[in-house]
């Protein structure tokens, strides 16, 4: 490698490409499937999960609330789902509708805004056995 060389990063470009359970801030793995691997996979991520929590032990972990959801376009939304995601949708002067985020901010293009809104969990949550 020269010193011109940019420094490699195998995971960040990994997880660039990757579109289940990623997005820019997290990596998110369903338990099921992870325990339904295969056992030496399970070593080795158990292990690399260990070194990375030894690592990083200092750190003031939260709790994570990982909740299944997908994306829905803004305008086909219902009021609870609306509330849930953080919207209002109300009747201006006009008669016309608006649709505000938390912010009390105007959606300039409800057609096109698209929000996570929590569904069903397809993934199977009973362990089963995958062939390596």
């Amino acid at each position: 490698m020269h010193a011109s060389d940019p420094i490699p990063r195998p995971l960040r470009d990994h997880l660039e490409r990757a579109k289940l359970g990623v997005d820019e801030s997290y990596v998110v793995l369903p338990r099921s499937l992870a325990e339904s691997m295969p056992l030496p996979w399970q070593q080795q991520m158990a292990y690399l999960l260990d070194e990375l929590h030894r690592t990083y032990d200092d750190l003031p972990w939260p709790i994570y609330r990982v909740v299944p959801s997908r994306a829905e376009r803004l305008v086909d939304l219902d009021e609870s789902q609306l509330a849930e995601a953080g919207y209002l949708l109300e009747i201006d002067s006009s008669g016309e509708l608006v649709y505000r985020d938390r912010n009390d901010s105007v959606v300039a293009d409800p057609q096109s805004t698209k929000v996570l809104v929590p569904c069903l969990d397809p993934i199977f949550h009973q362990p089963r056995a995958i062939s390596p």
